[in-house]
């Protein structure tokens, strides 16, 4: 197999390896050279039994608390998100349309945040009450503090047979500083070349007592964040922000500009009325009045009455401050006590930088999605032209108003605050040979979000047409109208989680290779899920209903470890576990694995198991929601796909229609099987390097029926009021359908089909003290996605390297290809590391969608950047990105530390990518997932550490 880094520094790369090997070969006395130091044994992640290797069966990537700071980031998200293990299916704070707006989720291996587990101290987290896509339960790790952590352990292989759900696609698990004794105080300031941005963080912790001598410890951190928003007028200068696409084979998107999917008619920057029986149509300037007089006829159709987005956000405004208590005392007889009780809280303003509108023609009605309630067409206005005899009138026929409602905030906006609030107790000591550890918590995160710019569609119309002081299209209206209109509202929503554990580890006997361990244990947890969604919302008064989750669910468990060195140079592992679920059933999850050593430089290692993920309160619960993904043609009102055909109402050609997802009782859990291989390099102690073979085949996967080829759906239609007609000629005329418009279509959950991905990993480490000219490290993690095969309806797709399957999260895309490289070099007090974050090319087309042919991708995303026409081949692929980061600190005294960094060092920009719909509107085209870095630009930071 053949593999192509295109992008990537590969000379820096090539020097690097050379080094190493040419190390390897020529000092292979270092082998023999390591000190006898007596090695401490450490649990690591995926295992009950603690270890002095910590090269286990399964593959694990450690972030130290050094490597994180390193990076010049100042959040855990931003540290994640760069994983070479991250892909498909991850969620990103750029995305602020999604379902889980302001959270961030990791996905491994491509299988979404619902298969990766993240756990805090080894122990489960609430996860975060929005699911993602309305459906997938994660733990938001954009609300975990960042100075706090003593490292994350990154496990990359199925971990069910320990954890039980949710560890398909593997584990991460952040790990709190156990204990701090002094004073640290960190402060860190940066901003972006290009505006929008500024950061700001500042960090204290403070802990005294020593477990040896006092016999106890306690510490305290407390962390601020603040970053600004970036907003889309701040990058509108960039080809991948700029709404205009007529210079691309496309339209002019740009609000406030007409174009062929608006029929020529759109809100811009003076309200206008038009007459769509008046001869001519838009062509005629009669048909037109302008209220204000900044804009007319021919400075509106040239584009000249434009509007700028400036509310929009390519990076929302973020705050956090985060609150941690460690306490651990020393109970004697080797027990110990931890106890950590920490409260974190993040807020976060999302929005998609829509102004609210008019309804030109007709209101057909919000969709209601009330709990306990079929949904339902509710608020219905029916026609909203104009009279002639309406005051402001003057064109003498009935006429439809465009403009934008004035004295409303800019745009439909969320501020959400989330508050994750956690105590957990770790109880461990030794009992008649056991070594036993006891664990006992209470989580919850709880959700407040404020509305805001939402629209009630009846009041306004009323107020509109009351006899008296009716409410004007040029502002000046009173406070109460504005706020009948559009009313302020909040909600909130609540996850918790709680859980209590028990095991023991104990010496079975002496074999060959050193002593035999088994570890057996019992776990309870007990979840809750309280989400309804703001009333109005639901009501259909505001807008169509918003998502809502209600369930329960209690998990108990046994679990069972054995770990044997049946030789010096083999060790034999094996697991499982038993769950039961009060919703569903039981699952029984074992698993294997084997560490082989051949030889002192070489050893191989592998695993089999199987993994489950428990159907949760959004699938099988109290649940309902709207989603929409990939544009279709109205089977009746576009059945050509043509807008211009005569008798096609263009706003049904090439949309992406509303669907309601409902829930479904008797849900099997998602089941798979993971096998990994693997070996270990190790020539000298300067030198190491991982391979390693991974395979997960994922079945009985819990999917939306809509997004399954082959589905077929039953469309709810509004009632039916006039629309824009295509003449065949060019032009519209309005008129009544043949039937309404889609107002939704409605989709259950199934079991159906499978997802097995396949691929190979690489780590890389190099070490070398050079002595006066001091110290260098590189290391390398390398992805490579072989193969990525959706399963449906008896069909495979193989979607390695495409944008497939675009259905599921932000439509993220599916590169083969990632990886990073860390070059660090340190000499005294000086310390400076580079970064390289790269993210290979991939096509644009999804063929689980069925775009198979390059012009057809736009229709991927649903976006009109070139409605009505066939998608340029040039943006048929997204090309490769990388994004470098420099970071570098200096030591004064034993005190003081200063540092200072430069991400996105050579300002790269984000690549073009027309198929994805996950990034702030559609006046945008980058992938907010992989390549934000190129969307926030260069950015500077600097920061000191005063520690006493």
């Amino acid at each position: 197999m053949k593999l192509r880094m295109k992008s990537m520094p590969l000379a820096i790369l090539q020097v690097v390896a050379s080094g190493a090997l040419t190390m390897a070969v020529s000092q292979p006395a270092f082998a023999q050279q390591k000190e006898e130091v007596v090695p401490q044994r450490v649990v690591i992640t995926g295992s009950l039994i603690s270890r002095a290797d910590k090269e286990t069966a399964s593959p694990v990537q450690v972030l130290t608390a050094e490597d994180i700071a390193k990076s010049g980031y100042t959040s855990v998200a931003e540290v994640l998100s760069n994983l070479s293990a991250n892909g498909q299916g991850a969620l990103g704070s750029g995305f602020s349309g999604a379902f889980a707006n302001g959270g961030a989720g990791v996905s491994l291996r491509g299988l979404t945040v619902g298969l990766t587990l993240v756990l805090i101290d080894g122990h489960r987290m609430a996860p975060y009450p929005l699911s993602d896509d309305a459906q997938r339960q994660f733990v938001d790790v954009s609300a975990i503090p960042f100075d706090a952590i003593d490292h994350i352990e990154v496990l990359k292989d199925g971990a069910s047979s320990v954890y039980g759900s949710d560890a398909i696609a593997g584990v991460i698990n952040i790990i709190l500083k156990k204990s701090f004794n002094g004073t640290s105080i960190k402060t860190d300031a940066g901003t972006s070349q290009h505006g929008g941005g500024t950061t700001y963080k500042a960090a204290i912790t403070h802990g005294f007592g020593d477990l040896a001598t006092d016999g106890y410890n306690v510490f305290g951190s407390l962390e601020m964040r603040h970053a600004e928003a970036i907003k889309l007028s701040d990058r509108d200068n960039q080809i991948w922000a700029n709404g205009d696409w007529s210079s691309r084979g496309g339209m002019n998107l740009t609000r406030g500009v007409p174009n062929a999917q608006n029929s020529r008619l759109i809100a811009t920057s003076s309200p206008f009325f038009y007459n769509p029986a008046g001869t001519g149509g838009v062509n005629n300037p009669a048909n037109f009045q302008f209220l204000d007089p900044s804009c007319n006829y021919n400075k509106y159709m040239a584009g000249g009455c434009a509007i700028r987005d400036t509310v929009s956000f390519l990076q929302p405004e973020t705050k956090n401050v985060n609150a941690l208590v460690g306490f651990t005392k020393n109970l004697g007889d080797d027990w110990k006590l931890a106890v950590k009780a920490s409260v974190f809280q993040r807020e976060s303003e999302n929005n998609r930088g829509v102004p609210a509108t008019f309804s030109p023609s007709s209101f057909t009605g919000n969709t209601s999605l009330v709990p306990g309630a079929n949904p339902k067409i509710v608020n219905v206005y029916g026609s909203t032209v104009f009279p002639a005899s309406y005051p402001l009138n003057t064109l003498g026929a009935p006429a439809r108003l465009y403009g934008y409602i004035p004295g409303l905030d800019p745009s439909s906006t969320q501020k959400n605050k989330a508050t994750s609030s956690r105590l957990v107790a770790d109880l461990n000591g030794n009992w008649n040979g056991w070594d036993i550890g006891a664990a006992l918590g209470y989580t919850r995160v709880k959700t407040d979000i404020d509305y805001s710019g939402y629209v009630n569609r009846a009041a306004l119309y009323q107020a509109m047409t009351r006899a008296s002081n009716p409410f004007s299209p040029l502002g000046g209206n009173s406070a109460a109208d504005l706020a009948a209109v559009s009313p302020h509202f909040n909600n909130q929503a609540t996850d918790t989680l709680t859980f209590a554990d028990v095991h023991g580890v104990h010496e079975v006997m002496e074999l060959a290779g050193g002593t035999m361990n088994f570890a057996a244990g019992l776990s309870y947890t007990h979840k809750n899920l309280n989400a309804p969604s703001a009333d109005l919302l639901a009501q259909g008064v505001v807008g169509n209903g918003a998502a809502y989750v209600f369930g329960k669910e209690t998990n108990t468990a046994a679990y069972a470890q054995l770990s044997a060195p049946v030789l010096k140079n083999l060790e034999l592992e094996a697991s499982a576990r038993y769950d039961h679920y009060d919703t569903y059933g039981h699952s029984f999850t074992p698993k294997a694995g084997f560490k082989y050593k051949p030889m002192d430089m070489l050893s191989l290692r592998g695993t089999y198991s199987r993994g489950f993920r428990a159907p949760n309160a959004a699938e099988n619960g109290i649940a309902g929601s709207f989603f929409s993904f990939h544009a279709i043609n109205d089977p009746i009102l576009c059945k050509d796909g043509n807008p211009k055909t005569a008798g096609n109402v263009p706003a049904a050609c090439n949309f992406a229609p509303a669907f309601v997802q409902q829930t479904t009782k008797d849900l099997s859990p998602e089941k798979s099987k993971s096998y990994t291989f693997g070996a270990i390099f190790e020539p000298t102690r300067n030198f190491s390097t991982t391979f390693d073979y991974y395979r997960i085949e994922v079945n009985n996967q819990i999917n939306t029926a809509a997004g399954l080829p082959g589905f077929v759906p039953t469309y709810v239609r509004n009632a039916i009021f006039p629309v824009d007609i295509a003449d065949g000629k060019g032009g519209t005329y309005s008129a009544n359908p043949s039937v309404g418009t889609i107002a939704y279509g409605s989709s259950g959950y199934v079991n159906s089909g499978g997802t097995t991905t396949s691929g190979i990993e690489l780590d890389f480490l190099y070490k070398q003290k050079l002595g006066d000219l001091g110290n260098i490290k590189a290391d390398l993690t390398f992805n490579h996605m072989i193969s990525y095969v959706l399963s449906s309806n008896g069909i495979d797709y193989e979607l390695a390297g495409t944008h497939g399957p675009s259905v599921i999260s932000g439509d993220t895309g599916n590169p083969k290809n990632r990886a990073q490289l860390t070059l660090g070099w340190d000499k005294g007090p000086l310390a400076v590391t580079t970064t390289f974050n790269w993210v290979g090319s991939f096509s644009a087309l999804d063929p689980s969608v069925d775009v198979t042919e390059c012009k057809d991708v736009a229709s991927v995303s649903g976006r009109a950047y070139f409605y009505g026409k066939d998608t340029p081949a040039g943006y048929c692929h997204v090309p490769s990105f990388m994004s470098t980061d420099l970071n570098v600190t200096y030591k004064i005294g034993k005190n003081w530390m200063i540092k200072g960094s430069i991400l996105n060092l050579f300002d790269r920009k984000p690549p073009i990518d027309v198929a994805t719909y996950g990034n702030s509107n559609n006046l945008t085209a980058y992938n907010a997932t992989l390549h934000q870095a190129g969307a926030v630009g260069r950015f500077f930071s600097l920061g000191a550490n005063y520690s006493f």
